[in-house]
């Protein structure tokens, strides 16, 4: 069975568990970090500061609205990187303005989320990541 590290650039407490939680039910094994504002994301990618010893992620998990980074600036930035611009990005975020998805692909994203509102919506979101991960095994 294909492991997947994610990396999961985040800054709500309550979307990291139930995030978390859900990727548990995958039919694939995934192994999360989380790094809870734009900075320490492209740190953690770019083995900068705390990270040096962080290990390069299969995908990332990005949300749009974080501290000290948006996740915008963040994307932006993987993808100007040649060492990391080969690395899927999926924007997970409460954004559904059509704005925000479409700067987001103008930007590279390689699919765009909107975060579940209910714990039980959260099903809907493992089937897509499965989706999106089996095309990354093929």
């Amino acid at each position: 069975m294909k492991r997947f590290k994610v990396l999961m650039i985040e800054d709500n407490p309550g979307d990291i568990l139930l995030t978390t939680e859900a990727l548990k039910e995958s039919k694939f094994v995934v192994d999360i970090e989380v790094a809870t504002n734009g900075k320490e994301g492209v740190d953690f990618l770019f083995q900068r500061g705390n990270f040096q010893n962080s290990t390069r992620p299969d995908l990332v998990l990005l949300d749009i609205n974080l501290p000290l980074k948006s996740g915008h600036e963040v994307l932006q930035e993987i993808k100007a990187n040649p060492s990391t611009r080969e690395i899927p990005v999926i924007m997970l975020t409460t954004s559904s303005t059509q704005d925000d998805i479409l700067t987001s692909y103008q930007e590279q994203a390689s699919c765009y989320i909107v975060k579940p509102s209910e714990s039980d919506q959260y099903l809907e979101f493992i089937q897509v990541f499965e989706r999106f991960c089996s095309t990354l095994t093929d």
